[in-house]
């Protein structure tokens, strides 16, 4: 029996996805009847990637009628603006928006270089801050009924420190801050801001890291559920806070996906 379709009639927009966990996350809303947008850097490299995106999303509705894809790099403060308006245009609303896009590149404390310190705090922080405040702007301005969802992908990191990502996990603890922030700012127009908190996910960002079978080993023997992520884990948890008949009173919360792996650090 086919599952019961949780987002139809809802329009989402969801910057970085293309790859990883955006990309998990967009075809799980498609699937549960959502139109979706997703904000992608754009350029040679990722037109593969993106026919292949293509396929699946054929797959899963037969056609693309209820998807699009629009290239623009979210470290600059004008394209979630863009983004946001292109969605509107195509689909007439936003009722969902996920800020997802990342990166990660680890590195030594000592040896952080001005330029990854700012690429790595321009496109988490700054690009999630600009994104969500367009997808939020949208949102208040449509004066719907149920408001809108908003949620963040932040990180175990915004909670834990890590050696080689001492230029990152502030920006994943800033977006959780922006979460919790967006929630008591935004409440008086009904919109819900919630983080999710992934733990070490298999992705395309920490896909080097993982492939090491000692690391990898002993990541797993710290998960209590004793494997590591999956990108279709974070599929579900946004689909309960993008549903409002099922996280309509949940807002300013952080949703661990971690396996149990914080609550087993010691």
């Amino acid at each position: 029996m086919p599952l019961p379709q949780l987002l139809v009639g809802k329009v989402a927009a969801i910057t970085g996805g293309l790859t990883g966990i955006g990309r998990a996350i967009t075809l799980e809303y498609l699937r549960h009847g959502a139109k979706v947008a997703i904000n992608h850097l754009g350029g040679s490299s990722e037109e593969p990637l993106l026919e292949s995106m293509r396929k699946d999303v054929a797959e899963i509705i037969g056609t693309e009628d209820r998807f699009l894809a629009v290239a623009g790099d979210i470290s600059q403060p004008e394209t979630g603006q863009d983004f946001i308006s292109k969605t509107v245009a195509a689909f007439g609303q936003l009722n969902v928006f996920v800020s997802n896009a990342g990166v990660c590149k680890f590195a030594e404390f000592l040896e952080v270089e001005p330029a990854l310190l700012g690429h790595t705090i321009s496109t988490n922080l700054s690009g999630a801050f600009y994104a969500t405040q367009a997808a939020a702007r949208q949102m208040a301005l449509s004066q719907s009924p149920s408001g809108g969802s908003i949620i963040g992908i932040s990180s175990i990191s915004a909670l834990v420190g890590g050696g080689q990502q001492t230029h990152y996990t502030p920006t994943k603890a800033g977006v959780l801050s922006l979460m919790q922030s967006c929630a008591v700012s935004l409440g008086k127009y009904g919109i819900r801001c919630n983080a999710l908190l992934p733990g070490t996910i298999r992705t395309q960002l920490n896909d080097e890291d993982m492939s090491d079978p000692s690391k990898r080993a002993y990541m797993e023997g710290r998960i209590p559920l004793g494997r590591l992520g999956q990108t279709s884990d974070m599929a579900g948890p946004a689909v309960f806070l993008a549903c409002e008949e099922l996280s309509g009173y949940v807002t300013g919360a952080q949703l661990l996906v971690d396996g149990g792996l914080f609550v087993n650090l010691q």
